[in-house]
């Protein structure tokens, strides 16, 4: 029970500390925990003195750093939480959004709204993301059902050919928007801001709302359809439901910071290793982890170098080796 403990109040108490420190640091300055706490009070009206307050400073810190903050931490959980739902219901360690076309689909409907401003990035994001998932499941669907490894092999078909789809649209963009739309596929946060927050904070709330109330049965999934019918659950409909959840939560993810490659498929993969396979606690443990991972790797890349790397290099490039060591240590059976 002592230990149990210990593991939430981790969960929890580790996320606050990163986004207390994330507020201390950044490119332009550095400032001391005692300067952070007296902008804190000023800003809540705790506090009058305003000895030392800094303009510029509270700026950075509200209408820069903590807007940022949030949205990485929003993105890190939706996309760590879309990975484990995928692979809870296609009973499959390899699955992520990516692989099964979400994210290129998202993307490429993001970047022709970037490029033809018919409608919001957000939507036309969605609902691409949604057609891809809907090609991924026809072209799987045979003989009144879905083979496993004929979705992800279709996935990856659908996924090749969205991304094709995105390199015309570069082709076809002049200098200005070629650039933004680069940067932006390379995952871009530097462009955080409120009207960003709000637009992604409700739909990504919601999803992992959702994900949260049934996560004990993504543990029936996990044992097959067979054993969910058997408890009274139609399977079906849940893996319908779970999965248009995990679209909407990454094609948000995806419309508001670009794509950030392979991140949903590592950190659900931590969280097992650490914890366990147990959905009913790895949906916890992948909201924290992956929203605390992502905003360690941002700080990072905010942070060691006087100019920013796009948040899709550094997850690869600090995430797969976390990733290696972790496996090697665990020596984990995805089969047990």
């Amino acid at each position: 029970m002592t230990q149990h403990i210990k593991t939430w109040s981790l969960l929890i108490l580790l996320p606050m500390l990163l986004i207390i420190v994330s507020l201390m640091i950044g490119s332009s300055q550095n400032i001391g925990f005692g300067e952070l706490f007296h902008h804190i009070a000023l800003e809540f009206g705790l506090s009058e003195d305003k000895a030392g307050f800094q303009e510029s400073l509270h700026t950075i810190l509200w209408q820069v750093r903590l807007p940022r903050i949030i949205l990485t931490f929003l993105v890190g959980a939706s996309l760590a939480s879309s990975g484990g739902v995928l692979q809870a219901v296609f009973r499959n360690p390899i699955v992520d959004p990516f692989t099964l076309g979400i994210s290129s689909g998202s993307a490429f409907g993001a970047a022709l709204a970037m490029l033809f401003p018919i409608m919001a990035v957000n939507i036309s994001a969605f609902i691409f993301g949604v057609i891809a998932v809907v090609i991924t499941y026809a072209v799987s669907y045979a003989g009144a059902k879905t083979s496993i490894v004929s979705m992800i092999l279709a996935g990856m078909i659908v996924s090749g050919v969205f991304t094709a789809f995105l390199t015309v649209l570069q082709y076809l963009s002049d200098p200005y928007k070629l650039q933004a739309i680069v940067q932006w596929t390379m995952g871009n946060l530097h462009t955080a801001s409120w009207q960003k927050v709000h637009t992604a904070v409700f739909p990504i709330l919601i999803g992992l709302l959702v994900i949260v109330i049934l996560r004990w049965k993504l543990n029936l999934l996990a044992l097959g359809d067979h054993e969910a019918m058997a408890v009274g659950v139609n399977p079906l409909w849940l893996k319908l439901i779970l999965m248009a959840v995990a679209t909407m939560i990454t094609a948000s993810s995806v419309a508001a910071v670009g794509v950030i490659s392979l991140f949903g498929l590592i950190v659900p993969h931590i969280s097992r290793m650490i914890f366990g396979p147990n959905n009913h606690i790895t949906v916890w443990v992948n909201i924290s982890i992956g929203g605390t991972f992502l905003l360690l790797i941002d700080d990072f890349s905010r942070a060691v170098m006087p100019f920013e790397i796009p948040i899709g290099v550094f997850t690869m490039i600090i995430g797969a080796p976390v990733f290696i060591y972790l496996m090697r240590r665990n020596a984990i059976n995805w089969n047990s």
